[in-house]
């Protein structure tokens, strides 16, 4: 049974995700091997699966009761945690989880169908996020834009710090003329 593209839902994020589904499939097979063993008419329930490896199933046909392609499932599983593109995404907050689908989206879209994406925090970066391969780094931080601006800020600083300097030299060469005092007026008699 050949498949033609294996895609990976976007419940499926980071190398954590495809190894938490690899285990769960590996006790479905040890579960499936030992109903295999047991007396007929012996009640099986069948192990919960979590809705990532359902989807996972789904998504590329595979029926997780059929041993061949369970193993396939595997197969492909290794070797996505083996050759897929791994990126680190930094963000000075948490997340939300719509906004990692959308950029996960996009990357398996226009990257690779099975990037996978790990997500850490850095409250340093202010606004942005910084993302990172294994041999580039993006960083579109405010903490980076501004450091880039860096000289900019500072001759804005200056500037405004020589106008106030020289405000308070006028000010203290040049005293305000002060209001003239109005000559006491003779206090008169009540009568």
């Amino acid at each position: 049974m050949e498949k033609q593209t294996f895609r990976l839902p976007l419940g499926v994020t980071s190398t954590i995700d495809v190894a938490r589904a690899m285990r769960e499939l590996n006790a479905l097979n040890d579960f499936m091997t030992a109903a295999k063993v047991r007396t007929p008419g012996t009640p099986l329930q069948l192990p919960k699966l979590t809705r990532q490896l359902d989807e996972l199933a789904r998504l590329n046909d595979y029926n997780l009761t059929d041993e061949n392609h369970r193993k396939e499932l595997t197969a492909r599983l290794n070797t996505v945690m083996g050759k897929s593109p791994v990126l680190h995404i930094s963000f000075a907050s948490e997340p939300s989880v719509k906004a990692l689908e959308r950029i996960l989206s996009w990357l398996r879209e226009n990257i690779h169908a099975q990037a996978l994406l790990t997500v850490g925090l850095q409250p340093g970066i202010a606004a942005g996020c910084v993302l990172r391969t294994p041999n580039l780094l993006f960083d579109m931080s405010l903490r980076s834009y501004l450091k880039q601006q860096e000289p900019y800020v500072v001759q804005l600083i200056e500037e405004a710090a020589n106008r106030v300097v020289k405000k308070e030299v006028a000010q203290a060469t040049n005293p305000a003329p002060q209001p003239a005092k109005q000559a006491e007026q003779p206090k008169v008699p009540a009568a």
